[in-house]
């Protein structure tokens, strides 16, 4: 990538800076899409977006921040889509259920489980930086930094919870929340087995598995559903 023009490298004027901090949110992105997250480094990142480190950790506290903030971003875009699809979900639900073809007495919860897996999926990114958010990437931040990021997170969390509450009212506020931050927890635990290494790999394949990326999808999805389930027996009884 080539260095930035003399006035970019120059640029004071607050629209200069976002202009600045969006370069290198947009670089680090494009790395992670080639690269794992665990081979970028600053260095790196600062090369290919034309700066010295110095002066990328003018606009970012560190590495992590940096990823952090692309975290975000990718997590308000997934729950963009989410909504949009269980919109659309929830309207042909409605028809069958008006036809009397439901599909069973926990049909919205398996539909709405699986659009939260089939769109987390498609967003290998987000899986990734979802995985190493809690042991890797809030591990070098600073508390201002921590806060504000904390913040966000909370009202992407609480957003998700209000689209279970749309899709099941039957479940109250707590059980929503904690179906919500489930989500996280089971997609940050299943994500590392997705990428093995060639050995693990080569012995998974001679006891006749799937591949870790085939089984991900289906592991996700039942996972999602056992939990989502669970929490509507629970508050049936």
């Amino acid at each position: 990538m080539s260095s930035p023009p003399s006035e970019f490298r120059r640029a004071r004027r607050p629209e200069q800076v976002e202009a600045r901090r969006r370069a290198i949110l947009a670089t680090a992105r494009e790395t992670l899409l080639e690269r794992s997250l665990a081979e970028v480094s600053l260095r790196e990142l600062s090369d290919r977006v034309g700066l010295a480190k110095s002066n990328v950790l003018r606009y970012f506290d560190s590495r992590e921040a940096i990823f952090l903030e692309v975290l975000e971003t990718e997590w308000s875009s997934w729950l963009d889509a989410l909504e949009s699809e269980s919109e659309s979900e929830s309207k042909s639900g409605e028809g069958a259920e008006a036809d009397g073809a439901s599909g069973g007495p926990y049909a919205v919860e398996i539909r709405f489980a699986t659009s939260v897996a089939n769109t987390l999926c498609a967003r290998p990114l987000l899986c990734e930086l979802i995985s190493a958010m809690a042991g890797v990437l809030e591990r070098n931040i600073s508390i201002g930094f921590a806060r504000d990021f904390k913040q966000r997170a909370a009202a992407h969390t609480d957003r998700l919870a209000a689209l279970v509450r749309t899709r099941l009212p039957r479940l109250d506020e707590a059980a929503a929340g904690h179906f919500a931050g489930a989500v996280f927890v089971i997609t940050a635990g299943m994500w590392p087995y997705v990428n093995p290494t060639e050995a693990v790999a080569t012995v998974t394949a001679e006891m006749g598995y799937p591949t870790a990326a085939e089984a991900f999808p289906l592991q996700l999805r039942e996972g999602f559903i056992t939990h989502l389930i669970g929490l509507t027996a629970r508050a049936a009884s």
